[in-house]
């Protein structure tokens, strides 16, 4: 494995330890930099760039993990991954709950390490990518929260920054989850109108007889439990951009009303005679085909053609799968933040199965589905899986077979060690040597596999064992 031209920070106070590491390294392609404590380590980080410090844990002075806390603080796009001890458990656990990339258990296996040093700069790559392109887009959309560099998603940007800043009518159509409330925030943010409100309405959650009162208010009085003057969303988004989200389920007597106050700004609040005006823009969205719902008669054409200005049509998740990736990499940063988690390393090959599925849901369903994920997480990388795929433990398992009986002379402790010692190889070769791997599909913690290992002897070379 090729971990390319990367500077690695290796920090152990074992002048053994860090000269096996360096030759490892070096060997595999990277700048090695060597440090026997987590203070000339700082030192150190204050002076040269690096991409990944790999650090012990327990070292005299400072400890590994209040460097990784140090580092977290002062370069928090520098990934930490740290080395403890066997069967220091603890160790690890208080690592990726400060914020450690991943952990790996002396001795050290040199393809497991590779694997998990690759992962953890391939993440920080990726993470570096997002902020790249979060940035980029900003610069030149102003669409800070919104997510994706598709061609699809790059078309709707230079859609929406050419009709932001007119007063034009905007139509956002797709399938729900798509994100349409997001793109007419962007919309409200690059126009004229940004100082003024951004007010949401959803046509859908309102009853059909509180609907009027809702968009237009209403006097004291004008029904029962009107006890005071209302100001509806028209009013309140005066001056600003008013979102009519799922205008296609309004009824046809709204539908009049609707086309006057687009047409003049004119309008009454239920129950009073005063025609008041406002200066609103509206940008309306909905997952109905408006133009079938004209032919079918449920919609009115000449308030259709009104909304239909300028239309955008936001594209479904399955169309622009490129966006997978970063996507999923900012909801695991948003969800594990907003939890007070350690941000977990994406669980290889998830991704891609990710992208393998239709996502009926949408950009809206990824995110139910990612932050589930990072709730139920509680050790090892992230294993984020499709809606319909089945969890690991759900998955039928190859049996092993077991005589009932063991040989002759053979004692029922010694016919389950070998047991235990076929199933345990037949994971490791299943996970091509990655024992964190190998761990998760036994059901045991990676510490517990070691230990295993080590107890029955099993000889770990490259990817064969004996």
């Amino acid at each position: 494995m090729s971990l390319g031209t990367r500077r690695i920070l290796v920090v152990d106070d074992d002048k053994a330890v860090r000269a096996a590491l360096s030759v490892n390294l070096t060997k595999a392609g990277a700048e090695v930099v060597l440090c026997n404590s987590a203070d000339e380590a700082l030192v150190t980080l204050h002076t040269r760039v690096v991409d990944l410090v790999l650090t012990d844990v327990k070292m005299p002075g400072s400890t590994g993990i209040e460097l990784l806390g140090r580092v977290k603080t002062a370069y928090p796009d520098v990934p930490v991954v740290v080395m403890t001890g066997y069967g220091s458990v603890t160790d690890a656990v208080a690592a990726m709950k400060a914020g450690a990339a991943d952990y790996i258990i002396k001795p050290i296996e040199r393809d497991e390490l590779f694997v998990i040093l690759d992962r953890a700069l391939e993440k920080r790559a990726m993470q570096q990518e997002l902020v790249q392109l979060r940035q980029e887009v900003d610069r030149q959309y102003g669409f800070e929260a919104l997510i994706g560099a598709s061609p699809h998603m790059l078309r709707l940007y230079d859609e929406v920054a050419a009709v932001a800043d007119t007063s034009a009518t905007v139509l956002l159509q797709g399938p729900t989850g798509t994100g349409k409330e997001l793109l007419a925030h962007a919309i409200h943010r690059r126009s004229r109108r940004s100082a003024g409100p951004f007010v949401r309405v959803n046509c859908a959650a309102i009853p059909e007889t509180l609907l009027e009162s809702e968009l237009f208010g209403h006097e004291k009085g004008s029904f029962t439990g009107a006890v005071r003057e209302h100001h509806g969303k028209f009013e309140q988004a005066d001056g600003g951009t008013l979102l009519l989200d799922e205008i296609g389920e309004i009824d046809l007597f709204m539908q009049v009303k609707l086309l006057r106050i687009l047409e003049n700004g004119e309008f009454q609040r239920v129950g009073g005679q005063q025609t008041l005006k406002v200066d609103v823009r509206v940008v309306a969205a909905t997952n109905r085909d408006l133009r079938r719902e004209v032919e079918g008669g449920r919609f009115r054409e000449d308030l259709f053609y009104r909304l239909n200005v300028v239309a955008l049509r936001v594209p479904s998740l399955r169309e622009r799968k490129e966006d997978i990736p970063v996507l999923v990499e900012h909801f695991v940063h948003k969800f594990a933040t907003k939890n007070g988690r350690p941000i977990p390393t994406i669980a290889k090959g998830a991704i891609e199965r990710l992208a393998h599925y239709a996502w009926p849901g949408n950009v809206r369903q990824l995110e139910h589905a990612v932050e589930r994920a990072v709730i139920l997480h509680r050790e090892g990388d992230l294993d984020l899986r499709a809606p319909d795929e089945p969890a690991p433990n759900e998955r039928a398992a190859e049996p092993i077979a077991l005589d009932p009986l063991p040989a002759v002379g053979t004692t029922i402790v010694d016919a389950l060690d070998a047991y235990e010692r076929r199933v345990i190889v037949a994971a490791l070769k299943e996970a091509n040597g990655v024992q964190a791997q190998a761990a998760r599909r036994l059901g045991l913690s990676r510490s517990n596999l070691n230990y295993r290992v080590q107890r029955l002897g099993i000889k770990i070379k490259g990817v064969e064992y004996e």
